[in-house]
């Protein structure tokens, strides 16, 4: 196979028995002649060396720049080429910890970029729950019942444990007065005349009135509900036994007892998201400090990046979004975003989910890039995932969704719960009811598939979204919650609808530790 990719020339790297300095790995991929290059630097190193650096690669490219040149008694050419030894950047020693967010990352001049260490041999990178390529639904009615039908059994299963849940037909046969439980999924809410809160349950078997009292301590659980979302209530029966009086309501929720894992090693990842290349908008000069900032000694051990989709504007969003656009088509954005992707530094792995600017169905869950946007986006053996994917980075589990569904949390639920100046608070509503997207047929547009992988049937350590332009995180139950803000200044639109963006920050999170940095670039 070709050594066209960074990934690829790591991957020949480690079955021969070598590791490599970051800039050697990008600087073979630049060659005109990757396998070549890389066959003369192994050439150049010394017996004992077991770490190819770009010293060594610099060399090589040079001794055949100049085989050419006596061979074809011209120039050499600049085509892919690189500086030569004698002008090679210098090794780059173990970096320093962060400092505390925010942080500015500001410029990286040219001379203090260097070779980082790339240890192969530790990378490690999971993916589950990505639906790309295993779509099934049709649209037809029995796909929407065996979606829902598959949320009420995985989430009611994470309740049973809680309450002595009985079906609802069951219910409707025991003696008024009785002690019950139900777990069901949320039909409807509405207040009564007295100010109390009736909540309907659904389960597979039927319905069930529940009545929250105004004056009892979960009442102002109710206004956290959303309809569609899985809880478990229980109480006592009227006398009719016609409506049952609720005492407790359970969600799903997030153990406090977990415990997140962590890297064996000290690595760390970049998370960002909305970065929105094609709009006149787009913040290039902090995209640049960014990518020459993970060049530098500072960030040696940022081995990964993750993006929580929006790579493009896209074409056809919002009303009038033409006016707005320095790239109108689609597929002319994904290349320059390809440009953009080039220069973070040739070893990283990347691994990026859609939103709702880019090239898929809007419907969640979105699968990832057909095959003709995956021919453009090929800078680093980037890999795109569906929206939402668990990846799993060295031990650390980052549950990656882009976020639609924050809106209509944030529109639903009181402020002191869920606002855009601290959409973390929203995630943790999501977190509590262990689903991304749990209301269906209002804002976000929900797809019926054989099962719903909008449900977070395991805990992560790292929750991480984007898509309402603002940065904020915060720990739920040991959860990460991180919303990384974007890489877009305000548009006009943005203005019409009172939106003040975060825009170019990087949070950086220390995979071992779970600690986090947050650098600002613009």
């Amino acid at each position: 196979m070709p050594l066209s990719t960074p990934a690829r020339i790591v991957s020949e790297l480690a079955s021969r028995g070598y590791n490599a300095e970051r800039d050697a790995v990008t600087k073979l991929a630049d060659a005109p002649d990757p396998e070549r290059a890389l066959d003369r630097a192994l050439e150049t190193m010394p017996d004992d060396a077991l770490k190819l650096t770009a010293d060594h690669v610099d060399s090589a490219l040079d001794r055949g720049e100049s085989r050419a040149d006596a061979t074809a008694g011209g120039r050499p050419t600049t085509d892919g080429t690189t500086e030569s030894s004698a002008t090679a950047d210098p090794p780059i020693s173990t970096g320093t910890d962060s400092p505390s967010s925010p942080d500015t990352g500001g410029d990286v001049p040219p001379e203090t970029r260097g070779s980082r260490d790339v240890d192969l041999s530790k990378r490690a990178i999971e993916v589950a729950n990505d639906m790309t390529g295993n779509s099934t639904g049709t649209g037809e009615y029995s796909d929407f019942v065996s979606v829902f039908r598959d949320r009420y059994e995985k989430l009611a299963s994470k309740l049973r444990g809680r309450v002595n849940h009985r079906p609802t037909d069951a219910i409707q046969n025991m003696t008024g007065g009785s002690e019950a439980a139900l777990i069901g999924m949320v039909s409807d809410i509405r207040s009564t005349a007295s100010g109390h809160w009736l909540v309907e349950l659904e389960d597979t078997n039927g319905t069930f009135p529940c009545l929250v009292m105004k004056d009892r301590p979960i009442a102002d659980l109710v206004q956290q509900l959303l309809l569609d979302e899985v809880i478990a209530v229980d109480g006592t029966l009227a006398d009719d036994a016609g409506i049952l009086f609720v005492d407790s309501m359970y969600f799903p929720d997030v153990p406090r007892t977990h415990s997140p894992s962590t890297a064996d090693r000290h690595v760390q990842a970049a998370l960002i998201s909305d970065v929105h290349v094609g709009s006149q908008e787009f913040m290039a000069d902090a995209w640049h400090r960014f990518t020459d900032w993970l060049h530098s000694p500072e960030a040696e051990h940022v081995e990964y990046l993750l993006v929580a989709g929006d790579m493009v504007e896209g074409v056809g969003i919002y009303p009038d979004q033409d006016e707005e656009l320095d790239i109108v088509d689609i597929y002319e954005q994904y290349e320059r975003f390809s440009e953009y992707l080039k220069e973070v530094p040739g070893d990283m792995e990347i691994r990026m989910i859609p939103g709702n600017h880019d090239a898929v169905r809007l419907a969640e869950p979105q699968p990832g890039f057909d095959e003709e946007l995956r021919d453009i986006m090929t800078a680093h053996d980037a890999q795109v995932h569906s929206n939402p994917a668990l990846v799993t980075v060295e031990g650390v589990t980052v549950l990656m969704y882009h976020g639609v569904s924050l809106d209509e949390v944030i529109a639903e639920l009181p402020d002191e719960e869920a606002s855009y100046e601290e959409p973390h608070k929203a995630m943790y509503q999501l977190l509590k009811k262990r689903h991304v997207a749990p209301q269906y047929g209002g804002h976000t547009r929900l797809a019926p598939e054989d099962r719903d992988y909008l449900v977070m049937e395991e805990v992560p350590d790292v929750f991480h979204t984007g898509h309402v332009h603002k940065l904020g995180w915060g720990k739920y139950h040991n959860v990460l919650a991180l919303n990384s803000g974007c890489w877009q200044a305000q548009t006009d639109f943005q203005k019409s609808v009172n939106i003040d963006p975060d825009a170019g920050f990087a949070p950086i999170l220390d995979l071992d530790t779970l600690d986090m940095t947050v650098r600002k670039f613009a």
